[in-house]
Formats: C-alpha cells, structure tokens, sequence
C-alpha cells in the first residue's frame, strides 16, 4: 500500500512537471519542480455550552468529520545565472471531507457573503520572485511574517485547540485579524547572519474608498474577512476591512534557543459595524506586537513562551474591544521516541470596554492538551482536548486559523452568547508528501 501511494504521488509530480516543461523550453538542469502536499482529517466531537433558555438549535455536544489545513501545491526554481533564481508557488486548499465552495463564514448569522473561493489554485501562499545571496524578494501573497515567526510555537496547529482562538484574535470571534495571510504582497526574506533573520512585507491597500468600505481593487472580498454583502466590489466592507499593511519579523536561532520579535500593522480598519450604544468604533489603525521564545531542554522538553500586545487608535477608548494583552504557554515533553504529549494555555486579557456595554469582564482562558504519535516524520495520529473558558462578556471561540469546523458564540438564530464554555475533543491523523 505504501509503494502504491509512492508511485501516485511520483506520478502526479510528473503530470505536473511534464505540463510545465511542454510548455517552457528551459533545460531540467536549470529548473527544479515539486509537488507536494498536506492532508489532515479529524472525528470531533464539540459543545458551544450555550445553558441558556432562549437559546434557538443545537447548542450541546455534537460531532463532525473536519478537513483541517490540508491543500497541496507546486514550487521550483529557475537558474538565471550569477548565483540567482527565479523561485515560484502556486498552493491551494483541498477540502477533504466537505463540498467545495465558498469560504464559510456563518453567512446566515452574519448577514455575511464571503467571494473567496479557497478550492481554487492559488488560494493560499503563491509567489514569484527572486532569490540569491542577498536573500528573497517576492511578489504575490502569502502568510505574513507576524504570523509565521511564531507558528513552530503551536503544537496544536490546525486543531481545536490552535493557539489563535485567542493568539492574534482581537475580538474573540472566530478570525484571528493578526494571524493573516496577505494578499497583493511584496516582501523580503534575509539570508541567515549567523544566528539572526528577518522578513518584512508591505500590501498596499488598493481601496478606492477613504474608509476602506469596498473590496480592494482585484479582489473578490473585503480585506481582512468580515463585511456585509458585497456588490460590484462595494461594501459595505465595516467588520475589520484595512488598508496598507505592514509586517516584520526579526528571528534569533541558535542551537536550542529560538526567538522572535514581531510587528503588524493595519492602516485604517473599518469597524464602524461595531458601532454601539456606548460610543463610535469607526476608523483607525490597528496593530500587534508580540515578543516570543522557545528552547528545547535536555530532556526532549520543549517550552514555548509568548507575549502580544494588540492595540486600536478608538475614538471612545471604553468602547474599544480590539486593545488587550495576551499569552501564550505551551510544553511539549516526548515521552518515546515516537511520542509527545502537550499542553497549553492561552490568556486573553481584558480590554477597555465594549462598543454595547462599556467596560465588561471580558477575560478568557483556552486549556489544550494533547497526545501524538509519529509513524515516520511524513505521518501522525493525534488527539486533542480544548476548553475555552470565557468570562462574563467574552465570546472567544474553538477552531481558528486552520481548523475545518470552527465553533462560534451563536446558536441556529445567530444570537452571540457571551460567557460560555465551549469544549471539544478531536482524534485525527495527518500526511504529507
């Protein structure tokens, strides 16, 4: 079975390779082409823990088959003399075990249509550029440096316990805005200088509207998710949709030790939608730092610490949901030489108020722990344990960032019940190739 699985893999890559080289009279000598891929299902079985009477639906335990952060793509490179490459990618998500379509953003509850089609190829990191001594500049879009500094620091990537139902999720909804992957994108990676890097990405904007309430020019949707129903491009576009953006990442590795200082900012975001019965969200920029460090002990223990600190220029501070602190502590232990175990726990402070309430116990807490076995370094099983513990006024969901079936604050009618406890348990299995 696993010879079987080498031939068809070996055989699409040379579908892929011979489509590319009927059609470019460049030598194989001077080209190199790739294709690969990651595939990741799990059996879930997830509680919105909404007690409530008035609350319309399912609300209790229920379960799910999810495709969590699988897709697969083709990358190379092309020789153009004096040390330097042409590099390239193209990569889409696949959904493994649901129906191909548009991005699914609760459109029923949100009054939300979302264009994205993520089935499509080049839905996720794809790029063209140049690569040499000097490092890599590229065009095209990809995950931002903010997000992939610290991404190694997440052992439950792409499960219900990822780190960004709090981590880079400004609001508590089930979006981490400072988790991003940006679109109409230029940026550059550094070479390694001895133990340091950096990276640094600017997307400009490309909003003909002042407050950034349409699409972005050449794009089907609002920058940043969010927004009501799009027509021709116009918005309104007022759940988050930003402007210029910027980010930068500076790495330190060496040996056990890494670690990270991160920035993001985004011009101009749109919240007017927010707008409530304490003050104007409105217009203004918003922005993300954070500060992180890992390092593996002797004993095959690893211990990820985070910090981040997100702010918003609001023009009624008691009104501002978007600014808070938060953390991140995860350790991951080895306990065979196939085996890990992990834990983690994800703090999101309280922020000045809220746009309906004021200022509010909006504090929340996610638990995970988690269990994997490694068949080889292409395949694992695991099983993860999430708890999101919110306080009185927080709404912080299970599922961002990666994983296929995200669980939200609202029940069948759409109504946000803030305070809630949501949990969930998940074995899945993952291959890459």
């Amino acid at each position: 079975m696993k010879r079987r699985s080498i031939l068809a893999v070996n055989a699409t890559a040379l579908v892929v390779a011979a489509a590319f080289s009927a059609s470019s009279p460049a030598n194989a000598a001077d080209t190199s082409l790739q294709f690969y891929g990651h595939l990741d299902l799990s059996i879930d079985d997830i509680t919105k823990g909404i007690k409530e009477s008035t609350a319309v639906g399912k609300v209790g335990w229920q379960a799910d088959v999810s495709s969590n952060l699988s897709y697969f793509g083709f990358r190379g490179d092309h020789d153009i003399g004096g040390g330097n490459k042409m590099v390239f990618q193209a990569e889409t998500q696949i959904d493994v075990a649901a129906t191909p379509g548009p991005s699914p953003v609760n459109q029923a509850s949100q009054g939300n249509v979302d264009n994205k089609v993520l089935g499509a190829l080049g839905s996720r990191n794809s790029f063209l550029g140049i690569a040499g001594n000097f490092g890599a500049f590229k065009l095209g879009k990809t995950d931002a440096p903010y997000k992939l500094s610290t991404a190694r620091m997440d052992p439950f990537s792409a499960t219900v316990g990822d780190y960004n139902s709090i981590m880079g999720n400004t609001g508590g909804d089930n979006r981490a805005e400072f988790d991003t992957r940006l679109s109409h994108a230029a940026w550059y990676e550094s070479p390694k200088m001895d133990a340091f890097s950096f990276s640094a990405l600017v997307a400009p904007g490309q909003n003909r509207a002042s407050d950034n309430s349409n699409n972005a020019s050449g794009e089907p949707d609002c920058t940043g998710g969010g927004g009501g129903v799009v027509t021709g491009g116009l918005g309104p576009c007022n759940d988050g949709s930003f402007g210029d953006a910027f980010s930068v990442a500076g790495v330190y590795q060496a040996g056990s030790l890494y670690g990270i200082l991160a920035y993001e900012l985004h011009r101009k975001s749109n919240r007017s939608g927010d707008d409530g019965a304490i003050g104007i969200v409105g217009v203004a920029d918003e922005a993300a730092t954070k500060v992180g460090v890992q390092y593996m002990f002797p004993s095959n223990t690893i211990v990820n610490v985070i910090f981040e600190r997100m702010t918003r220029k609001a023009p009624v501070p008691n009104a501002n949901e978007r600014q808070r602190n938060g953390s991140w502590l995860a350790v991951t232990q080895k306990v065979a030489a196939q085996d890990d175990v992990n834990v983690g726990w994800a703090h999101a402070g309280k922020t000045p108020g809220d746009p309906g309430t004021g200022p509010i116990d909006n504090v929340s807490n996610m638990y995970s722990v988690g269990y994997k076995h490694h068949f080889d370094r292409q395949s694992n099983w695991y099983a993860v344990y999430a708890r999101q513990a919110n306080h009185t006024g927080a709404h912080y969901d299970l599922g961002s960032s990666g994983h296929g079936i995200t669980t939200d604050c609202k029940d069948a009618a759409g109504t946000c019940f803030t305070g809630e406890t949501l949990q969930a348990v998940s074995v899945g299995w993952m291959y890459s190739f």
